[in-house]
């Protein structure tokens, strides 16, 4: 718990005319009505309302605010009154620490007709005066924070509540850094296991690529001095939850996901916005469609920048955000900056816009206690734009994005539900499946035994959940007859090139088709989804000779210069049609690496030194030595077959070395010559589909880094 005097100093930094006095004493009043009581951790219960008035100085509000967290719990859990708190600090914070009061006592998760009414209590203590809701927001803040404490049920209704209404809300009041941080505590509680997958994930990437946000904050700090701008850059990765929302609206794995990393340029003017845009296009591509311009059209709540996403040297995605230090106050505040302070004076933003209006607004609609569906309708229409609310005949609240049908209704209740769907009925009529389902609507599935999900449902359905079900049931139903038909599809295809279609090959083709296993290749391949060649090829592709002139190795590469010598790095071993870079040596010319190799990041602080180099596209000669590892069974004739598949595929092999030898196994590096990146996985798909090929994958040596190899 931080002193009276620390607290006033955090005040003093923003407001020099701070009335220190009544601080003080609304620190003592406070300290004495709580004194005796404890938290759930066993703090002194009073480190609460100091923790919450820290985190509004943050805000730089103003001392009435700052004093209503100091005694914001004082009227309900101790003797203290309203009268009292007036005869001591005014009319003005009574009614704040009333209003909070007020709002600390709604429950906001309970049955329709209550909530509506919890919600036009809240909103109508928000039109008039603010500030209620930002101490209840800090409040909720704090709890989350110290979460851990209380009892897991507890944990968890108070996680939920947050998700739903609180993070919801302090986005909508414009403070995305509050929203953010919500809705990632309470993530952290309903989610654990999620979100330290992802926690974990982010640990893994940072070892294999290092420090990338200081990495292209150095970067983008260094292009704009050049360009004569004067800019401060921010850099951090998105929060787990951010990230974890991102994964399931685009049903994309972790290792898929492009932006997950986030930087704000902040400059002095408007005219600094758009030339710092221009810097960053030049030196980064802009990716397509990823471009909003919010200064020449605000937010509705004033949020004024500049939002575009690039795509950095490793060709990882970055999301930039430019904007003035005034548009980053209001970005950064929301509504808190009505009532924030600079230098003694309340802060006068240009681009600030007051909430309260939409709020006063919203409420001088409903003013007969009849209007719980509509005001609760509007309500949520408001605070939660891209999502509908709808009921079920149980009165319990389901969540759907807008656009979303009673087929994305039936399969958010349960995936059982919605593949016996047959029908469905809204505010107790009969609807078709197809009907847009809207806000505060109650909605009814109709049911049968017996029924499966129709393939035009795919067509109808909005939601992730509901065409990933439904596909999953529409396969299963003829899945064993496709499985048998796919079998003798792919029988047929691979004699017809003199081969087996062994579980083996089956399984190798699905790995290469990206499917999950033999039978679902098979499967697809009896619906006619995939073609029996499609297979073959997976496994054994295509052998044409390309009749296009071959590439010489002497202009392999593009991008260096006429008198310099290139040699391949050793440690990575590049091959035509991989990105590589180019390292400079004194007296050696340039040795070429794999843009993933790890020996680069010896050269990351010798910008010099680095060579932009492409590969020249064209047939290139199978000279280019790549060394495989392999695991073979210790059995007559296996090693002779392995090097029959390679020669098979057109590759020469130039060495071969025993690493390890056990009675049922061997372990060996070959030495292949290949042309490109393609001819490499032909290479190993054929040696995988081998049933006594254990594993098979490119061997990489950082050691041998400082070896000499030549160009072939």
């Amino acid at each position: 718990m931080i002193p009276v005097d620390d607290l006033i100093e955090l005040v003093r930094a923003y407001n020099p005319k701070t009335d220190e006095s009544l601080i003080r004493a609304a620190y003592e009043f406070g300290r004495s009505a709580h004194e005796g009581q404890t938290r759930h951790s066993g703090e002194p219960y009073f480190s609460h309302p100091v923790e919450v008035a820290k985190i509004l100085t943050g805000q730089r509000l103003d001392d009435a605010t700052i004093i209503t967290a100091l005694l914001h719990d004082t009227i309900e859990d101790t003797g203290a009154s309203f009268v009292e708190v007036e005869k001591r600090f005014g009319r003005e914070i009574a009614e704040l620490v009333d209003g909070v009061t007020k709002l600390t006592n709604l429950q906001l998760s309970s049955t329709e007709t209550k909530q509506a009414e919890n919600f036009r209590k809240l909103f109508i203590a928000m039109s008039r005066d603010l500030r209620v809701i930002l101490v209840k927001l800090a409040d909720r803040l704090h709890n989350m924070r110290t979460i851990k404490a209380m009892r897991p049920d507890k944990q968890a209704q108070k996680a939920r509540e947050t998700m739903d209404i609180y993070a919801p809300l302090a986005g909508r009041m414009g403070m995305q850094w509050m929203r953010e941080e919500l809705e990632d505590l309470a993530f952290k509680v309903l989610n654990p296991e999620g979100r330290n997958s992802i926690m974990r994930r982010f640990v893994t990437l940072q070892k294999e690529t290092g420090d990338v946000v200081e990495r292209i904050t150095g970067d983008m700090k260094s292009e704009l001095k050049k360009a004569g701008i004067k800019a401060k850059v921010l850099g951090r990765a998105k929060k787990p939850y951010s990230i974890w929302r991102k994964m399931q609206e685009k049903e994309l794995s972790f290792s898929r996901l492009s932006d997950i990393y986030g930087f704000r340029v902040l400059v002095d003017s408007e005219e600094d916005c758009y030339a710092a845009l221009g810097v960053i296009h030049r030196r980064w591509r802009a990716v397509p469609g990823r471009f909003k311009d919010y200064i020449s059209q605000p937010k509705s709540n004033g949020y004024r920048s500049i939002h575009t996403t690039v795509s950095g040297r490793n060709g990882r995605r970055v999301e930039v955000q430019i904007r003035t230090w005034q548009m980053h106050d209001v970005a950064e505040s929301g509504v808190a900056a009505h009532w924030s302070y600079r230098d003694g004076v309340p802060a006068e933003n240009p681009f600030a816009v007051d909430p309260a209006k939409w709020v006063a607004g919203l409420t001088e609609r409903f003013d007969s206690e009849e209007d719980h569906e509509d005001f609760l309708e509007a309500v949520k229409l408001e605070m939660y734009a891209d999502q509908v609310f709808c009921f079920t005949p149980k009165g319990e609240v389901v969540k759907l994005p807008r656009g979303a049908t009673p087929i994305d209704f039936a399969y958010a209740i349960h995936t059982r539900i919605g593949d016996a769907c047959v029908g469905a009925k809204v505010d107790n009529m009969r609807v078709p499946l197809w009907t847009r389902v809207k806000n505060g609507q109650s909605v009814e599935i109709i049911t049968a035994e017996g029924q499966t999900p129709q393939a035009t449902w795919l067509d109808i359905a909005v939601t992730g959940k509901a065409k990933t079900a439904i596909r999953r049931k529409l396969r299963e139903v003829d899945r064993e007859r496709f499985i048998k038909l796919g079998r003798e599809l792919a029988r047929a295809a691979f004699d017809h090139v003199g081969k087996r279609a062994t579980d083996k090959a089956l399984e190798t083709a699905a790995r290469n088709l990206r499917l999950e296993d033999r039978n679902t290749l098979l499967a697809r391949l009896g619906s006619a989804e995939i073609t029996a060649r499609d297979v073959v090829q997976s496994v054994y592709p295509d052998l044409v000779p390309d009749k296009s002139e071959e590439i010489s190795t002497e202009r392999a590469v593009i991008g260096l210069g006429a008198d310099r010598m290139m040699s391949r790095a050793p440690c990575c071993q590049p091959l035509p049609g991989e990105r590589i870079v180019g390292i400079t040596y004194r007296g050696r010319g340039v040795v070429v690496h794999a843009i993933d190799c790890d020996v680069l990041s010896g050269y990351e602080d010798q910008p010099a030194r680095w060579l932009d180099l492409h590969w020249q596209p064209g047939r290139h000669p199978a000279v280019y030595a790549v060394t495989l590892e392999m695991t073979i069974g210790n059995d007559a004739g296996v090693l002779g077959r392995v090097c029959t598949l390679i020669g098979e595929q057109k590759a020469n092999i130039s060495d071969l070395r025993f690493v390890d030898r056990k009675p049922d196994f061997f372990r060996l590096l070959i030495d292949v010559e290949l042309s490109d990146a393609e001819h490499l996985h032909r290479v190993t798909s054929v040696l995988e589909a081998d049933s006594d090929v254990a594993a098979v994958s490119r061997h990489r040596d950082p050691q041998r880094a400082g070896q000499r190899i030549a160009q072939s």
